[in-house]
Order: C-alpha cells, then sequence, then structure tokens
C-alpha cells in the first residue's frame, strides 16, 4: 500500500505491485525515482536497482511464499520449482545466493521449513505426523533430525515446552 501512494503521488501509473516488484506504465526520470527512493526509504522500504539484489529478493519471496503461504503440498523440488518461478537454472540461482547471502538456498529453505514446523506445532491443529506430510519431509525421522539438528530440540520436546511457557487464563493474577 505504501509503494502505490507513492506512485500516485508522483502521478505514476501502475499495472503490477506485487511483492517486492513494480510494474509501471510510463518511462520514470531520474529525478522521480530519486524522489520515489527517498520516500521509499522513509517508509521503511528499499528500491533495489542492482539485478542481483532483485534475483535474491525474488527467490527470498519464492521460498517464502511456497513455505509459509502455500496450502498445496510442497510436492515439486524447490530447485525445479525456483528455476522455473524465476526463470534461471537452479546451478546459477544457487551461486549468485550463496555468495550473496553467505549461506546456501537449501539452507534459508530449511531455516524457513523449521520456522514454520514451530508455528503449526504451536497452533496444535495438526500432529507432528501430519506436519512431515503437509511439509513433504520423506518421512517422520527425516523432520525430527533437521529440527533437532537446527534447534537442538526434538519436535515433541519442542511442543511440550510451548505447553510450558504458557499460564492458564485461571492461574494469570
Amino acid at each position: 500500500m505504501a509503494v502505490k501512494e507513492e506512485l500516485k503521488k508522483l502521478g505514476l501509473h501502475f499495472i503490477v505491485v506485487d511483492l517486492g516488484e513494480v510494474e509501471i506504465m510510463e518511462n520514470i526520470t531520474s529525478e522521480q525515482r530519486e524522489i520515489l527512493k527517498s520516500e521509499l526509504l522513509a517508509s521503511g522500504l528499499e528500491l533495489m536497482d542492482d539485478k542481483r539484489a532483485i534475483l535474491i529478493e525474488k527467490i527470498k519471496n519464492a521460498v517464502v511464499e511456497m513455505v509459509h503461504y502455500s496450502d498445496e503440498l510442497i510436492k515439486v523440488n524447490f530447485s525445479d520449482y525456483l528455476s522455473k518461478k524465476l526463470n534461471h537454472d537452479y546451478t546459477y540461482l544457487s551461486n549468485l545466493f550463496s555468495e550473496v547471502q553467505g549461506c546456501t538456498i537449501e539452507h534459508f529453505i530449511i531455516s524457513h521449513k523449521i520456522e514454520r514446523i514451530k508455528e503449526l506445532i504451536i497452533y496444535d491443529e495438526l500432529s507432528i505426523s501430519e506436519i512431515a506430510w503437509k511439509l513433504n519431509y520423506s518421512s517422520l525421522a527425516h523432520l525430527s533430525n533437521q529440527f533437532k539438528k537446527v534447534t537442538g530440540l526434538t519436535p515433541s520436546h519442542f511442543k511440550q515446552l510451548k505447553n510450558k511457557l504458557r499460564t492458564p487464563i485461571e492461574e494469570i493474577g
């Protein structure tokens, strides 16, 4: 919304304003670009000019979208998904991401999957087996091993801690 508002103030007409991407109908002057850049910065947003940085953001957005916001099962390999979605060879995407971010795409994906698992455990609507299935782990053991490697806890122990961290309403005050 902030991006749309700034574009309107500058009299620019947009075709698409998407997460991390804007398509404007007209050519933008360097003066308009600088104004947009400073106004977005004031709103806590950044105008990216670097094609590599833009591609990195697209990779991050695609991973976040797939792990956190897709209700459909992740049945495709992330490498195939990213290659197809971003129209680049996965090796190129992987090398670029590692070079710029200092970690692999796989590590980034695992970090987001673990956060998603924590979220689903806290919601307590699915069993850990169902979470493993939902996030396309090959087995419950695979999810548990990866979760423990990253968090130091088993999913079951995390679930117990989550329950202990909460105080029943009756006991408050």
